[in-house]
């Protein structure tokens, strides 16, 4: 109830900014430029976490843009998913630029995986930051010209504690293994390339913890596909045993396309919105 609440309050009430709190505006453009005014870069956390994917972000977590993400998060703005999400996109194309991933012409679309919030924080929240925020920047990607969609793919499989307070080592032993793909999530991540996203990157331990979970299926499927080849191309005999073979390598994709759509062991992106000022140094890029 709360989320269509803050919906239609948002439409009928005068709006403050999300950055500043000036009247009557959703966004200032002083604080518009601080969310879209610099180009997305390349972050790194210090410690790095094991497995964390090349992450780009549009802004750091300071100022107007820790303040809209949180009257977006924490206090419902929900008009804020539209300029947020525009800021997530271009963090998105950023990264898929420095690993040649096909835009709208190519084969396939862009898959953007939200990071998902507990479901106790859903509650509190009435809704989930992460999720709307990846619709919005999935819509600007398409409207710009690069092909792509939102899969909420991922669930938490057990409860975790708050992340707020832990240091980067307790939040990497309090997520570790609290991701899974849902059921029926593989066929839809063999779609095109994965960039996990969420709203903010401060430890790293959030992304790595999904990467760890998409690669679990990636990798199953990849170990799965060579046993069906070897059997449908075995059995055969003849000109039938290369027929077969072909029709087999027709109907499945093999570990080789598997890994073009992926980008082999590097594959998997993640972007955010915001990341912490220090992760944006260029000595660590």
């Amino acid at each position: 109830m709360r989320g269509w609440w803050h919906d239609l309050t948002d439409l009928v009430l005068p709006a403050e900014c999300g950055g500043c709190g000036r009247p009557r505006t959703v966004l200032c453009p002083e604080c518009r430029a601080a969310l879209h005014g610099r180009a997305p870069r390349r972050v790194r956390p210090v410690p790095e976490p094991a497995g964390l994917p090349v992450v780009h972000a549009a802004a750091a977590y300071e100022g107007a843009a820790r303040a809209m993400l949180l009257a977006h998060k924490e206090r419902g703005v929900l008009a804020l998913a539209r300029p947020l999400g525009t800021a997530l996109a271009g963090a998105v194309r950023a990264g898929s630029r420095s690993s040649a991933v096909p835009s709208g012409g190519g084969r396939a679309s862009l898959l953007l995986v939200p990071v998902p919030s507990s479901r106790r924080a859903v509650r509190a929240r009435g809704h989930d930051p992460a999720r709307r925020i990846a619709l919005a920047a999935a819509g600007e990607l398409r409207r710009t010209g690069t092909a792509a969609r939102m899969v909420a793919v991922l669930r938490q499989r057990r409860a975790v504690a708050d992340q707020s307070g832990l240091g980067s080592r307790e939040r990497l032993a309090n997520l570790a293994g609290a991701l899974e793909v849902a059921e029926g999530g593989a066929r839809l991540l063999a779609g095109g390339p994965v960039v996990l996203v969420d709203d903010l990157m401060t430890t790293g331990a959030s992304l790595a913890e999904a990467a760890r979970a998409v690669r679990a299926v990636l990798g199953h499927s990849r170990m799965r596909e060579p046993e069906v080849y070897g059997r449908a191309a075995g059995e055969a005999r003849g000109e039938r045993r290369t027929a077969d073979a072909t029709a087999v390598a027709a109907r499945i994709r093999l570990p080789s396309e598997m890994a073009a759509a992926h980008g082999a062991e590097g594959g998997i992106r993640a972007a955010v919105i915001a990341a912490s000022p220090d992760s944006f140094e260029i000595n660590r890029n």
